[in-house]
């Protein structure tokens, strides 16, 4: 296991015949520091929700075995009489003899993003063409392009985690146990997440955390960026109205959308939170993996989530703890670079360094305020920056936070007595 600050490598004093659970003690009693920043967030990617045992996905694949299981969908020889639901064979085939466009090429099969990039490109050539061959196969391409977002959609949906395992919510339940660690007084924490799926809904209703998502109503809820603004308090004495913040209350951004918003046309707020089974054949408010994402971020309700990642990011004293997330998106980056122009900005990285260019680049600022924390995990089958062994072995539990908090009750104590001596001198 490694971890890095800037170009400083923290368990280089360390001996040799360190242990592993040694250095994750190390790393632990860093983060439980790091969890009394005066403003804390979380960006969660899609990496915390898959979860694999062996050959089995008991969450939401990743996007790389995503493309790979679509891929041998497309390739699939179609049985006589079967009905598809997604693109199959003869539809990549049809595609190829009217456009010329392979599906199952390099560029494409193993990456779902390039492969929506190249069918919306064909699109809008299409529709913009005078031929009438061209113009006709416009539809045809539009009907591809919804089978892969109904795909999308249906793994957001559908799996293991649905029917008989809970493996990937308890692991979001312990995420969320340890940011109970975090003293009272302080700013709630953030949550920001691109992904669609509902584990941190699911994990937050089942440990009675309090939580505000930017929804309000009961009937219908809907989207309302103003409740970002309020907090959830609880009343200590009635005579004198004292209120003070519920303990453990979150903040919960789901940046990209989610498999359970739908838009409307009615009300003054479009946005709607269902929890009724939902036809998967409709559209979801959803920034689907395309080249478009960046654009799709600039209009509601994602310009609005966008802003709160801004407003806490550039915080003073903030920290951004990155989990899952492999700095694959641009309009993401964007902001976490403006926070590194800030002197008080700290970036916490679970992701090994050379995973692309962007965190080569971070890595190679030697910057002691970006944090690199990666390497195998206790079991060498296992990483130790993916997210079951972050909320496993890594982040601090409430044992941590002993020394702090008798440190902060003796100081507490101390400046009570001296308020008390100025009281009786005056």
């Amino acid at each position: 296991m490694r971890f890095l600050k800037g170009s400083r490598n923290e368990f280089e004093k360390l001996k040799d015949d360190v242990s592993w659970d040694e250095r994750a003690e190390s790393i632990r009693r860093q983060l439980a520091e790091v969890f009394g920043a005066k403003n804390l967030s979380f960006l969660l990617g899609s990496g915390c929700s898959s979860l694999r045992e062996g050959d089995e996905e008991l969450g939401i694949p990743t996007m790389g075995p995503l493309a790979k299981e679509f891929h041998a969908l497309i390739t699939a020889i179609p049985e006589d009489g079967a009905t598809h639901t997604f693109v199959n064979s003869e539809r990549t085939h049809e595609l190829y003899q009217k456009l010329g466009i392979d599906l199952c090429a390099d560029n494409t099969r193993t990456n779902l993003e390039q492969m929506m990039a190249v069918l919306m490109n064909a699109s809008q050539f299409c529709r913009a063409s005078d031929k009438k061959e061209f113009y006709e196969a416009a539809s045809f391409v539009d009907k591809i392009i919804v089978d892969i977002k109904k795909f999308i959609l249906k793994k957001c949906t559908t799996g293991a985690y649905v029917t008989d395992n809970d493996s990937v919510v308890i692991l979001y339940q312990k995420f969320y146990q340890s940011l109970a660690t975090r003293a009272r007084g302080l700013a709630p924490p953030w949550i920001f997440t691109t992904n669609y799926d509902l584990f941190n809904e699911r994990a937050m209703d089942r440990s009675g955390v309090s939580y505000s998502n930017g929804f309000s109503g009961t009937v219908e809820r809907r989207f309302n960026p103003a409740t970002y603004r309020f907090a959830l308090a609880e009343q200590l004495d009635i005579t004198s109205r004292r209120w003070a913040a519920v303990d453990g209350f979150v903040h919960f951004c789901k940046l990209h959308g989610s498999v359970n918003w739908i838009e409307e046309s009615t009300g003054l707020y479009p946005i709607r939170e269902s929890h009724a089974p939902l036809d998967p054949s409709k559209d979801r408010v959803m920034i689907y993996p395309t080249p478009s994402k960046q654009t799709a971020s600039f209009g509601s309700p994602y310009s609005d989530m966008f802003r709160e990642f801004q407003r806490q990011v550039i915080q003073d004293q903030s920290v951004l703890v990155v989990m899952g997330f492999s700095f694959g998106d641009e309009h993401v980056n964007n902001i976490i670079f403006q926070g590194l122009t800030l002197p008080s900005f700290r970036l916490i990285a679970f992701i090994d360094p050379d995973t692309n260019d962007v965190t080569r680049q971070l890595s190679a600022l030697g910057d002691p305020r970006i944090w690199f924390i990666w390497g195998e995990g206790r079991d060498a089958s296992k990483k130790a920056h993916y997210f079951d062994g972050i909320v496993n072995s890594l982040l601090p539990t409430s044992a941590d936070q002993k020394v702090d908090q008798a440190i902060e009750k003796v100081l507490q104590q101390l400046i009570s007595k001296n308020q008390d001596i100025h009281d009786g001198a005056e």
